[in-house]
């Protein structure tokens, strides 16, 4: 038997929540300053973008209703295989704007399909 679905979405949930609170305070000048800190908030980015390819692969259908997939999952890939292309200034509006989506969207999945 594979993974509850829902145990995926509940990644992106708690990994989206752990960068908003590394974060919290903090300016776009602290983060490009701060290495250990990009690197803490790539590594939750990459868990992201893998749990919602995981999500693809056992529930498709789910996945689709994740606006911000894709762009989480080529995230994830830039990080992990073209990790010199990262643009430190693009991945602090990722964590700016599209973040906060993903997570009030992941978020109404979860009450939909009972947070159990």
């Amino acid at each position: 038997m594979g993974r509850d679905p829902r145990a995926f979405l509940w990644d992106v949930l708690e990994n989206a929540d752990a960068i908003a609170q590394f974060v919290r305070g903090r300016e776009q000048k602290d983060y490009l300053s701060d290495g250990m800190l990009r690197a803490a908030v790539e590594r939750k980015l990459e868990i992201i973008g893998e749990a919602l390819n995981q999500l693809s692969k056992v529930a498709p259908e789910l996945a689709a209703r994740v606006p911000e997939a894709a762009q989480a999952i080529g995230l994830r890939n830039v990080l992990i295989h073209g990790y010199t292309l990262t643009d430190n200034n693009i991945v602090w509006r990722t964590i700016q704007t599209d973040i906060p989506r993903l997570r009030t969207n992941v978020d109404g999945l979860l009450d939909e399909l009972g947070k159990a």
